[in-house]
This record gives structure tokens, C-alpha cells and sequence, in this order.
């Protein structure tokens, strides 16, 4: 029987640590910055790892007050772009701490 408690104790304080570290990953995550593009940065957005919008950038020479749509699209695709490398940096970096554990959602 007090073999079985040292197991739980030692599987608790791995538990723990792992969340540490998954505290701290996730920290730093969260202060990178990830910027996005659209057609030869005629758009850049940057975001936070915790999908924070920081900057949008658009360059003059795409301005045409007859044509905003062209400018919309550009947001949109440079957000999408910049929200893309957050999702793969977060799965890169979190979900080493996920994989094996059978946890639904993580």
C-alpha cells in the first residue's frame, strides 16, 4: 500500500511542475508578437499570442478613397494570416503538453 502512495505523490509533483511550465510557456506565448501579411505588405497587422490586435499598418499607396474594399480585404487576409501563426505557435508549444494525456479540449 505505501507503494502506491509514493507513485501518487511522485505523479502529483510531476503533475504540478508540468503545470509550472505550462503556466510560463503560455506566458511567453502570450508577449510574442505575430505579424500577418497581405500581398507584399501592403498590409501588416501584428498580434499577441493571446490574439490581441497591437498594430495595422496599410501602406499609402494602396489608399483609394473610390475603392475601400481593396483595403478590407487586405485587413483580412494580413488578420488571418497573423491569427494562423499564433494558432500554429500555441500548438507547437502547448500541445507537447497535451499529447498523450487523453484529455478532450487540450
Amino acid at each position: 500500500m505505501r507503494g502506491g502512495m509514493g507513485n501518487m505523490q511522485g505523479m502529483m509533483k510531476k503533475m504540478q511542475k508540468m503545470q509550472k511550465e505550462m503556466e510560463q510557456a503560455q506566458a511567453v506565448l502570450n508577449e510574442t508578437e505575430f505579424t500577418g501579411t497581405a500581398n507584399d505588405d501592403l498590409v501588416t497587422v501584428t498580434f499577441t499570442g493571446d490574439k490581441k490586435c497591437k498594430q495595422v499598418s496599410i501602406k499609402e499607396d494602396i489608399i483609394d478613397p473610390e475603392d475601400v474594399e481593396i483595403i478590407e480585404d487586405l485587413v483580412l487576409l494580413a488578420v488571418n494570416d497573423a491569427l494562423g501563426k499564433v494558432d500554429e505557435e500555441t500548438e507547437k508549444t502547448m500541445g507537447k503538453y497535451s499529447k498523450g494525456l487523453g484529455i478532450p479540449g487540450m
